[in-house]
């Protein structure tokens, strides 16, 4: 992907971008199983009644660390010479690694678990293709849309 001259509002707005979607997957979660989870899970700690002021404080670091390994790892501003399939690979990983660690910090879910984790892997994974998917079809559109611009190009020559 071609890293364009980017600023530091472009980052923000990406930040905010992440972090609204995190929000209205967990808004959604909250009212599906919300009231399940209430005493269970500090991420639903208030139930079907609202996120949290300290969980969305944690979801907007989540949101900042997934766009740095965006930048560091899906664009070409720090590894161009990297096969696409290892960068996405690492990125996912370390945001994984990096929502673990949040786990045990945060005590997201009781670590001692194993229906908990099951589910952090299954929704994490969903997610990953989800996440996958989405870039693929964004990547095949501008793909798409480069080679009609080059087509046309070479058809005025």
């Amino acid at each position: 992907m071609m890293e364009e001259n980017k600023n530091i509002f472009t980052y923000i707005k990406q930040v905010f971008t992440v972090f609204g979607i995190i929000v209205l997957v967990f808004v959604a979660l909250n009212l599906i199983i919300g009231e399940k989870t209430a005493g269970y899970s500090s991420l639903f700690a208030l139930g079907k009644d609202g996120i949290s002021i300290a969980v969305l404080c944690e979801l907007l670091l989540l949101s900042v660390v997934i766009t740095a390994a965006q930048v560091i790892f899906l664009t070409d501003r720090y590894i161009a010479n990297m096969s696409m399939l290892i960068r996405n690979m690492l990125f996912f990983v370390t945001v994984m690694i990096v929502m673990v660690i949040m786990i045990f910090l945060f005590d997201w879910f009781p670590v001692r678990d194993a229906a908990a984790w099951t589910g952090f892997i299954i929704s994490y994974a969903l997610s990953m293709g989800l996440s996958a998917l989405v870039t693929k079809s964004i990547e095949k559109i501008e793909n798409s849309k480069m080679q009609k611009a080059l087509d046309k190009y070479n058809g005025i020559k």
